[in-house]
This record gives C-alpha cells, sequence and structure tokens, in this order.
C-alpha cells in the first residue's frame, strides 16, 4: 500500500485515490489523478473560449468532452514530463518519492500508461470539427519539448502558458469553426495569467531547482516575484478585457471580469514568497479565480451572440 507520508506536500490523498486497489495507485499519482488542480487550470480555458464564443448552452456537450480531455491529457502530459525528468525528480525533495523516480512504476509501464491516456485523448478528438482537430493536433509539438524548457530557458513557465493555454484557441475552433481576434487576445490572456500561477507554484522548489541547475520564473524574478506576478496577471486582465470589447464593445461587458481581478489581487496582496504552504494555497485557488472567470465569459458569449 501507498505510504500516505510519502506523498508529495500537494497532493490530495483522499476520496478517489484512497478507493483504488493498491496495485493503481501508483499510476494514479504518475497521472497526478491526486492533484486535480493541473486539469482544472488545462480545463478552464477552453470553457471560458466555449463560453465567451456564445457555446456554453447549445453546445455544453464540447464543456464535457473537454473535461474529460483535459483530465486524460494532463495525465499524459504527466507522465511523459516524469518519464524525461525521472533523474532530475530523484535530485529534488518534493519530487524524489514520484512513482518513475522511486521506482514503484517502470519505464515501461509508464510508456503503457501513456499511450493508455493518449487513447482516452484520441475520442474526444474525434467529437471536433476539422478545424478545432488540426489546432489540437498542433500541440503536441510544444507539449512534447515542454519538459526540457527549464533546461533550456529561465522562462519554462512561459512555454507551460502556450501549451496549458491551447484549449482556448481548439474550444473556439471547436464551437465557430474559425479563429477570430478575441479568441486570440484570450489565449494570449491565458498565457499570462498561466505564467503567473506557475510561477507562484515554482516558489515551492527554488532552493532544490538552485541546487540541481533547473530554471525557472520564480527565480529568475528572485526577490520581485511577487511584482511579477502581478504584472502577469494585470496582462491577462487587460487581454480579457480587449477579448470582451471585441464582442461585446461596452464598459458593462468589462464589469464582469470584476470578480476574477479581485481574486487574483487577492492572491498577490496575501502571497508571502519565502512559504512553500502559502504559494501552494494561492496556486490552487486559480481553480476559484477558473469559475469566476467562465461566468464572465459566460455572460458576455450568451449576451453578445
Amino acid at each position: 500500500m501507498t505510504d500516505l507520508s510519502a506523498t508529495v506536500p500537494d497532493t490530495e490523498y483522499r476520496g478517489f485515490m484512497r478507493l483504488l486497489p493498491a496495485a493503481a495507485r501508483p499510476y494514479a499519482l504518475l497521472a497526478r489523478f491526486d492533484r486535480p488542480i493541473g486539469w482544472w487550470l488545462l480545463f478552464w480555458p477552453g470553457a471560458w473560449a466555449i463560453g465567451l464564443a456564445g457555446g456554453a448552452v447549445e453546445r455544453w456537450d464540447l464543456l464535457a468532452w473537454f473535461l474529460l480531455g483535459s483530465i486524460a491529457m494532463r495525465g499524459a502530459g504527466c507522465v511523459y514530463n516524469d518519464i524525461v525528468d525521472r533523474d532530475l525528480d530523484r535530485q529534488v525533495e518534493r519530487t524524489r518519492t514520484r512513482p518513475l523516480a522511486s521506482g514503484s512504476v517502470s519505464l515501461k509501464a509508464a510508456w503503457v500508461w501513456l499511450v493508455s491516456l493518449c487513447l482516452i485523448g484520441l475520442v474526444v478528438l474525434l467529437q471536433l470539427n476539422p478545424v478545432a482537430a488540426m489546432i489540437a493536433l498542433a500541440s503536441l509539438a510544444p507539449v512534447a519539448a515542454y519538459p526540457f524548457m527549464k533546461r533550456i530557458t529561465w522562462w519554462p513557465q512561459a512555454w507551460l502558458g502556450i501549451v496549458f493555454s491551447w484549449a482556448a484557441i481548439t474550444g473556439w475552433a471547436a464551437v465557430t469553426g474559425d479563429l477570430p481576434l478575441a479568441a486570440l487576445l484570450l489565449y494570449a490572456g491565458c498565457i499570462a495569467w498561466a505564467i503567473g500561477y506557475d510561477t507562484i507554484y515554482a516558489l515551492q522548489d527554488v532552493e532544490d531547482d538552485a541546487l540541481v541547475g533547473v530554471r525557472s520564473s520564480a527565480r529568475r524574478m528572485g526577490p520581485h516575484v511577487r511584482a511579477g506576478v502581478t504584472a502577469f496577471y494585470a496582462i491577462a486582465l487587460t487581454l480579457w478585457g480587449a477579448a470582451f470589447w471585441q464582442l461585446r464593445p461596452d464598459p458593462l461587458a468589462l464589469l464582469a471580469l470584476v470578480p476574477v481581478a479581485l481574486h487574483l489581487i487577492w492572491q498577490v496582496a496575501t502571497l508571502i514568497p519565502s512559504d512553500g504552504a502559502n504559494a501552494l494555497h494561492r496556486f490552487r485557488s486559480n481553480r476559484n479565480a477558473g469559475l469566476l472567470m467562465f461566468a464572465a465569459c459566460f455572460v458576455v458569449g450568451t449576451t453578445a451572440f
């Protein structure tokens, strides 16, 4: 049976995870099923796009498919990341207990699990129109490159933003079959948001990353990390506001962003960069930020068309 004390600090080892047979738990941990925040962050940009494109009601099925795809493909991405990073993970306190790094899952079994998750993603892909399917397939290259970014750039969080925000352009195309300027502005805003929240997440590993030579935006910003995150959140809100304006040039539409703006302000105002638990809590709260943004997109999307 998996030792609960050996799991990483940000695990949510309860509920579904406790019900799994002991033999299945390492595979669930490898796909990060114990940490649902990851697939929420992957899902929200797609949900926002569907809502803002006016498809949240008529194409509610897309929301369900995108949720399934987010769970499967986030899991696949984590398995692939751990395959690439298994040697680095053994050197970092927070990641040395991951299934591949610890040896509880073999490399061969990890590849089989990765393919299985990708097959679920393929089922979701087949539900999309040709334009959206082509856009989704185009994400494979940046996804494959992501695990190597921390070795070659101080801004792997920017690459993660490109990858984790991809559902925004896929979701919009799934509803309308095209990519107007509003969709691109929404996508760009999602990238800035992801840089902000993943910088907060990276604060947990600053010391270990420095020891093993892993680069991150949190290390790059140093003592200015709170100001840096604030800047990226401000950029995100500006770009989202511009996307809203494209659809509904009315100051009232921008008011829909006030709740999510207040939430992001709370994050940076209460962030303690030296406190890993504080940073983790602020990072996880982006699930709520996503819900607030979805509400804004739903309101603007259903009143603009």
